[in-house]
């Protein structure tokens, strides 16, 4: 994978975690999967749908799917078995190297965040399993903010917090949500590729 790199001079770098620095989301599929069908799906969820909803926050996923499938859900159960479920197979999870080498070569010169849809606990680990937390001085979730991706709060709260200008951010992303918030806070955008080739 190769990633295009916009031209300018970027002050900060923004990275979503699942799908950009860190291979999670058929972890995450697995986990959404077998959590909805145990609160009432009837069938295997659809992956396309669970892609398109990258980024989002666990508890709004969680609602979105039920939505989507005409079924009622409790949102904060759903939320705890899911993560649950995830945390138990996060020791899986592969590095993306060509995020993962930018962002050592970046640390070295640049403050770096993490802005991820994920809970702090979930994002927390997953830093220190891989290894990546020394890299990031700033690590938003979506614990700490009142609208998940796609609303711009997480990224504009990460370089609040790194002390840099929006405009001078660069993110990192991986899914549509998360796309549009980064432009909604007037952040330009390296899109990574989270499927990988079967």
């Amino acid at each position: 994978m190769h990633l295009e790199i916009p031209p300018g001079n970027f002050a900060g770098y923004i990275f979503d975690l699942d799908g950009t620095l860190i291979d999670t989301m058929p972890l995450h599929y697995r986990a959404w999967d077998e959590t909805m069908r145990r609160a009432g799906l009837p069938q295997q969820l659809d992956e396309e749908l669970f892609y398109s909803l990258g980024g989002v926050p666990t508890r709004l996923v969680a609602e979105m799917i039920a939505a989507h499938y005409g079924i009622k859900v409790d949102a904060d159960k759903v939320f705890h078995d899911k993560e649950a479920l995830f945390a138990a197979l996060q020791t899986d999870a592969k590095l993306i190297a060509p995020t993962v080498e930018f962002a050592r070569r970046a640390a070295a010169t640049h403050p770096l965040a993490i802005a991820s849809g994920g809970p702090r606990t979930i994002v927390s680990r997953s830093l220190a399993l891989t290894g990546l937390a020394p890299l990031f001085r700033v690590v938003v979730t979506a614990d700490d903010v009142q609208h998940g991706k796609p609303a711009p709060d997480m990224f504009l709260l990460a370089a609040k917090l790194m002390n840099v200008p929006p405009k001078e951010c660069l993110v990192f992303e991986d899914a549509e949500p998360g796309f549009k918030a980064a432009h909604a806070a007037g952040m330009k955008v390296v899109r990574v590729s989270s499927r990988r080739k079967k």
